[in-house]
């Protein structure tokens, strides 16, 4: 047994000594691996070149026209048909230009075979850096292949094909006849494809040798960014990429040092023709396709490829809103000059698809500076919904009726202040009344309440990035600028029930070998359909009672908002409209390019607003917006602070009808205008001597008031006697034995329908049996006693009462200083049209109504009263500085 054990482990030993190392094994796992991948590699690429398109000939010469589609499928533009192309032999290509194409695309293209393997050694460690497809190495011969016979796509299988196309394409044709297809295929701009026609195009030149040194390098550089380097509308970029190529001709020793400085010095619009060429029609909707083209479709060329482009386009809204932008006589729209520019842009409520896209006034060439999509301005008050307004009502459930104090100028620091566009504060006033007349200050308060923690992502969603947390971005007039397009897309969501998505042009795209791309971006809940509803119903009263009735459109529920941004000396110099109804949104800017004042054309944005809308709503349903269940509709007593609902008491002027957030709306009803209290210590008197009733009662109440006096007589129907201020009335011409119900009322004078409970009191008119009279002595009436006059200042009148004591009489009145008389019965009269500055005299005099003293008159009593002449009133204007209504 001993000795097998021992042999087992003498075996063991024996194979364990006959084992490979480890690192042998790893050696040869890994050569295994590389071999593997090797051939995987090379089977792949063997597959990507064995599906690789055969060089068709026919497609060297010309570029594949791209055509674009309208929302029905109708073309509206060919982008490279052949009255568009010049096409040119090798041997009429001049020397600098050459050199400056070799120099600036493909240094090496004379010596290499058609790919440039040390330039793809640089891009391959470019890319391994930043990623596939951050740097190029295409040769002028792969850029033919590329634009020939496949699509743009940055993909392995397709860099694979190219690669192996080009050198396919060296081995059947020379170098001059590739670099002949390249110049008559690349675009330059302005709608000239090939060289021939840019020369043309830009120069007005046909003889291509008689193109200088400065015009071959900006042909030369063009073909890399045609639109961003075009002379016509960017001599300055062109410059910097002319340069460009003149220093890699002198790199690679084309020119010298000298001559590419010389060159440097020209004015490069003296180069250019007077003449630009025509502007395609629906020129500025196809600059945002082809901007979407390039974005979505990573390489893609719309001016070579050979695509098939479907828009969201509505042809008869582009050429109505293309009209409504030139200087036509039957235009309705005044301009003040030439120079005064417009962009505007035209949304699908529902959907975000542009329909349209006025890119400026009077357009010109092709690829000229589009209003509507590029660049951007100080949007002022249209900013209000997006950053102040609309966060305020999402977050904090704020009501149209929330009062904010309008007191005073919002200081912004440093000693500055803003002010309302009026100069005027207008105390606590309503976010409707706000947001309606687009005062700044209330803007102002309620962005700080709201803090830009809540409002600045509110923005981002709609699209609009704040560029800082100044409290100015509340009234957009800081740093934050806008296009039309994108303020169009951001007040979408408040006509579209609070969802949002980018706003879009394209719809499908398909490439000459059948690849298919389709497009609709995804919608996003931005907001709560009770912040979409509020918004919206605030801005319908923007151009029903605010600052925007210039775009309202009879017949159809728009709303919208005005907005002008200013210079440092407070003229506008930005106005913007932007507005929607359920079917459509847009946007629309005005002014100068220079920022000169744009003062007396401050509606023209309203008024493209409202003529496009009435013309694109025509013969089409446009249903009023529906007020979501999370909104409810309160009716509120005005100036109640916080909001109280009326009481039954409340005028019908004092009531206005606001939205709230269900479940916010206030529960208490307002006090100001209970039921009025009823007089006191109402009492009644028959005076036998002057044969009257008098009637007295008491009232303690600082209510603007007046007491209604009614009687019956022996429990008849109750007669309206007379309303009076006084708390007295004497009742005269009494039937004898007549028992008389006496009733008082007190009655409000700012809501007559707010009465008190009637009081009553009773008297009996008994006269005693007459005793025969002696015939009175003539000259028996007295004079008025205690006669008194003060000036009503609030109602402008002049009140004087007196006292009697004397037969029955009546009162001439004589006014002075025209010496206007009237007659009355009792002992008080009001003098109203007072002016001021005048020292009127009164005079009473009582004249004897009955008997022998009918018409005998007492003495005259007379009284001054001096009315105070009008303060000047005090004007001054504040200074308002980033004001923005």
């Amino acid at each position: 047994m001993a000795d097998k054990g021992q042999t087992r482990t003498a075996r063991r030993k024996q194979k364990k000594s006959k084992k490979k190392p480890i690192w042998k094994k790893i050696l040869l796992l890994v050569l295994i691996l590389f071999i593997a991948i090797g051939i995987g590699v090379a089977g792949l690429f063997t597959y990507y070149i064995a599906t690789a398109p055969e060089i068709d000939a026919s497609k060297l010469d010309v570029p594949l026209s791209s055509k674009v589609y309208d929302k029905d499928g109708e073309v509206i533009a060919d982008l490279a048909g052949e009255e568009k192309r010049t096409k040119i032999e090798y041997e009429e290509l001049p020397d600098i230009l050459i050199d400056a194409v070799v120099a600036t695309e493909d240094a090496r293209f004379f010596e290499h075979s058609g790919i440039d393997l040390k330039r793809i050694g640089g891009a391959v460690i470019a890319n391994i850096r930043h990623g596939f497809g951050s740097e190029g190495a295409s040769t002028i011969t792969q850029q033919v292949v590329e634009k020939s016979f496949l699509s743009p796509e940055k993909k392995i299988s397709i860099k694979v094909q190219e690669q192996w196309l080009a050198l396919k394409l060296e081995r059947e044709y020379e170098k001059e006849e590739i670099l002949e297809m390249y110049l008559n295929k690349i675009f330059y701009g302005s709608r000239a494809w090939g060289v021939a026609q840019a020369a043309e195009t830009y120069f007005g030149k046909t003889d291509l040798h008689e193109l200088t040194l400065p015009e071959a390098a900006i042909l030369a550089g063009l073909p890399q960014r045609p639109s961003a380097y075009n002379p016509f509308d960017n001599p300055d970029l062109t410059r910097y990429r002319m340069e460009t190529v003149l220093k890699l001709m002198v790199r690679h020793e084309k020119i010298t040092q000298e001559e590419a400085d010389e060159a440097l010095e020209v004015d490069i619009p003296s180069l250019l023709r007077e003449e630009r060429p025509e502007s395609d029609k629906y020129e500025a909707f196809i600059q945002q396709v082809k901007k979407e083209v390039e974005e979505k479709l990573d390489g893609a060329d719309i001016f070579s490829d050979g695509l098939e482009i479907h828009t969201t386009l509505d042809s008869d809204m582009q050429e109505y809103v293309e009209f409504l932008l030139t200087d036509s006589e039957e235009n309705p729209i005044q301009y003040p000059d030439d120079e005064f520019q417009a962009g505007l842009s035209v949304l699908d409520t529902k959907t975000g698809a542009i329909r349209a896209i006025g890119g400026g006034r009077n357009k010109t060439g092709e690829g000229g500076w589009n209003y509507a999509i590029q660049g951007s301005r100080q949007p002022g008050s249209t900013i209000k919904p997006i950053v102040v307004y609309g966060p305020a009502i999402e977050h904090n459930k704020l009501s149209t009726y929330h009062q904010i104090n309008d007191d005073k100028p919002y200081e912004i620091g440093g000693g500055r202040t803003v002010n309302n566009f009026d100069n005027r504060f207008h105390g606590w006033v309503s976010m409707r009344t706000a947001i309606a007349h687009s005062y700044n200050v209330p803007a102002l308060k309620t962005l700080e309440e709201t803090g830009f923690d809540l409002a600045t992502p509110f923005a981002e969603k709609l699209g609009i990035s704040l560029k800082t947390r100044q409290i100015g971005e509340g009234i957009g007039g800081t740093e934050t600028e806008v296009n039309p397009l994108q303020l169009a897309a951001a007040y979408r969501p408040f006509a579209n029930e609070g969802i949002y998505n980018e706003p879009y042009a394209i719809t499908k795209v398909v490439y000459p070998e059948g690849q298919t791309y389709e497009f609709n971006p995804e919608p996003e809940v931005v907001m709560s359909e009770y912040t979409a509803y509020m918004i919206t119903d605030m801005l319908k009263s923007v151009v029903t009672d605010g600052g925007g009735t210039a775009a309202n459109v009879p017949g159809v529920p728009v709303a919208g908002k005005t907005g002008t941004s200013t210079r440092e000396d407070g003229r506008a110099k930005d106005s913007w409209f932007s507005g929607y109804s359920t079917n459509y949104t847009m946007a629309i800017w005005t002014g100068y390019d220079d920022n000169r004042a744009i003062e007396g054309y401050s509606t023209v944005a309203q008024q493209l607003f409202k003529h496009t809308m009435t013309e694109i709503s025509k013969d089409i349903d446009t249903p009023d917006f529906v007020k979501p269940d999370s909104v409810v509709e309160v009716a509120i007593e005005k100036g109640s602070n916080p909001a109280a609902l009326p009481s039954d008491y409340t005028p019908k002027s004092e009531i206005v009808k606001e939205l709230f957030v269900k479940g916010t709306e206030p529960k208490k009803e307002s006090e100001k205008f209970d039921q009025l209290d009823p007089v006191e210590g109402l009492k009644a008197e028959y005076d036998g001597e002057s044969d009257s009733i008098r009637v007295e009662w008491k009232y303690d109440s600082d209510e603007d008031v007046m007491f209604e006096v009614s009687a019956s007589i022996d429990g008849g129907q109750m007669q309206n006697l007379s309303s009076t201020e006084d708390t007295f009335m004497e009742i005269s011409e009494l039937e004898d034995g007549g028992n008389y119900e006496i009733q008082v009322v007190v009655v409000s004078k700012e809501d007559e329908s707010n009465v008190s409970e009637a009081k009553t009191t009773s008297v009996t008119v008994q006269r005693e049996e007459e005793e025969e009279e002696e015939e009175p002595e003539e000259g028996n009436i007295p004079s008025v006693d205690g006669l008194d006059a003060s000036f009503n200042e609030d109602e402008n009148f002049i009140d004087v009462t007196w006292s009697y004591n004397g037969p029955p009489a009546s009162f001439e009145v004589v006014v002075g200083p025209n010496n206007q008389s009237l007659t009355v019965e009792n002992t008080g009269v009001e003098i109203s049209g007072i002016e001021p500055g005048i020292t009127y005299t009164v005079t009473i005099t009582p004249v004897g109504k009955n008997g022998a003293n009918q018409g005998v008159t007492g003495e005259p009593s007379s009284i001054t009263i001096d009315i105070p002449a009008e303060d000047p009133v005090s004007d001054e204007e504040g200074n308002v500085e980033d004001g923005e209504t």
